[in-house]
């Protein structure tokens, strides 16, 4: 794919569990080049399933790093003979798939800041990075011990760019459980119950929009990016997403996918044992939750196959013709063990908190939908969000092209649903993060830098008096979904 000189771009790129992707996106912030290279298809000589190689065990998980450093080869390659233009690049960023650390053995800083641009990187890194390791100190401390440098999957991939070792930025070092999210340092009372001088060897956090530097004199030689070409602190997939798909204070991001998957904005957390809550990737001052629901799209299909003759037609007639509130018949559904709550089974209760065996398949289906919407933001407001005045949803996924479902998700949370085209949002998130990197200087808030991207479209806007009958109806839910975690479970200690 040629492109013309003279557009000046940045680079978005993603080091994700199944593929490396790139995206260069202009300064009105239009995507004009992208590329991949899928793991399982293109790298065969690494025998990956899914990315990664499980183990005997069952329970440990690695994905070989020289493959992430070919996969950055071949596409750069690719951009090359495409006559890509790279001197037009004024700075990079990229998200890492989240909770993978890389090792670096001793020497390989040395190794970085010498490369030859004469070969490929991997064909210069083979020897210097190891997998992620599970437990590395206790199973292997003499391994421990020539580790010179801890990385996270983020950190690691714009170390390549840089040519020396990059920070762990705050957004992503939030999701290692070892960061005082508050204070922005890391936890000595975490660091010291895992392993030695580890914060020497992880560095210190930066904020998530910082420029850790200027890009590689190899990248410069050998693909012709500018001397001057910015590298901007490297995040996570999910905080990239976050500012992939623009969130903004209040906002809230629906995947309604496999699993569903919420992202908050957070002015302040609450403490809790659900969820996951990190530094806010465009906003220094505030947070970011994550939500995971595994009983998603699945749980769709399947009450759609059992009682909607397999139509999503079918499926829509019945949220239709049936009243907000499902005249307070309330379901849960979880026919794999939930992650929030921890739930398995399928559960009916009438108006009155008579448990019964089943509905009527209209009932079924709203109770359903209804059920699903309700967990989230009961459990979004156990995080500390709150529905603001300006608060809007942006849904994503393959429920999100369902307007009847989307006009639950409006009145179950009392506030519009807008959706957007997020194919590839860590990708276009880094991108649009390395924009912000460039104007950070200036205080200039992420808002104003991607104001320019597309619009999400709205989609469903609240019915006139949702909020009078879920907000009872809430009540009930969260009470019941206490009454069956305590069957479950037993009372508490």
């Amino acid at each position: 794919m040629a492109e013309r000189a003279g557009r000046r771009c940045c680079l978005g790129w993603d080091f994700s569990t199944q593929q490396v992707k790139v995206v260069a996106v202009d300064a009105e912030l239009n995507v004009f080049y992208e590329d991949s290279v899928h793991f399982d298809r293109d790298l065969l000589e690494f025998g990956t399933q899914g990315g990664v190689h499980v183990h005997e065990d069952g329970l440990t998980v690695t994905s070989p790093v020289l493959m992430w450093v070919q996969a950055l080869d071949i596409i750069l390659e690719k951009m090359k003979a495409s006559g890509f233009d790279f001197s037009q690049v004024l700075a990079l960023s990229g998200a890492g798939q989240q909770h993978g650390s890389v090792y670096w053995k001793a020497g390989a800083s040395q190794v970085l800041t010498s490369l030859s641009p004469d070969l490929l990187l991997h064909e210069q890194l083979q020897r210097f990075t190891g997998n992620q390791i599970a437990k590395l100190y206790q199973q292997n401390p003499e391994a421990y011990s020539h580790t010179e440098r801890i990385s996270l999957v983020s950190s690691f991939a714009a170390s390549l760019f840089l040519g020396s070792y990059s920070p762990i930025d705050y957004s992503d070092g939030s999701g290692m459980n070892l960061l005082w999210i508050q204070d922005k340092v890391w936890s000595q009372a975490c660091l010291g119950a895992c392993a030695p001088h580890l914060e020497e060897k992880l560095g210190l956090p930066v904020p998530s929009c910082s420029v850790v530097g200027t890009i590689s004199s190899y990248f410069v030689q050998r693909y012709g990016f500018p001397p001057g070409c910015k590298v901007v602190a490297f995040t996570g997939d999910n905080p990239a997403s976050l500012a992939g798909m623009r969130l903004e204070e209040g906002d809230i991001a629906v995947s309604l996918g496999t699993s569903d998957t919420l992202f908050l904005w957070l002015q302040e957390p609450t403490p809790t044992l659900e969820g996951h809550i990190f530094c806010n990737p465009v906003d220094p001052q505030h947070y970011m939750a994550l939500l995971c629901f595994k009983n998603g799209s699945l749980m769709r299909e399947k009450i759609r196959d059992e009682l909607a003759s397999s139509s999503w037609s079918e499926f829509s007639k019945a949220l239709q013709s049936t009243d907000m509130g499902n005249s307070g018949n309330l379901g849960f559904y979880f026919d794999v063990m939930e992650i929030t709550p921890e739930i398995i089974g399928r559960r009916r209760f009438t108006a009155e908190n008579h448990e019964v065996s089943a509905f009527p398949w209209d009932v079924e289906i709203r109770a359903l939908i209804e059920g699903q919407f309700m967990a989230k933001k009961i459990h979004a407001e156990g995080l500390g969000y709150r529905v603001m005045p300006k608060t809007k949803i942006l849904a994503t996924g393959g429920a999100s092209h369902n307007r009847d479902i989307l006009q639950v998700l409006a009145d179950v949370f009392g506030t519009p649903v807008y959706v957007i085209d997020t194919a590839n949002s860590a990708c276009v998130g880094s991108a649009y993060r390395a924009f912000h990197g460039l104007a950070a200087g200036t205080d200039v808030p992420f808002s104003e830098v991607v104001k320019l991207a597309p619009n999400p479209r709205l989609a469903a806007a609240p019915t006139p008096g949702a909020s009078q009958v879920y907000d009872a109806l809430l009540q009930r839910y969260a009470m019941l979904e206490q009454r069956i975690l305590t069957q479950t479970r037993g009372p508490p200690e």
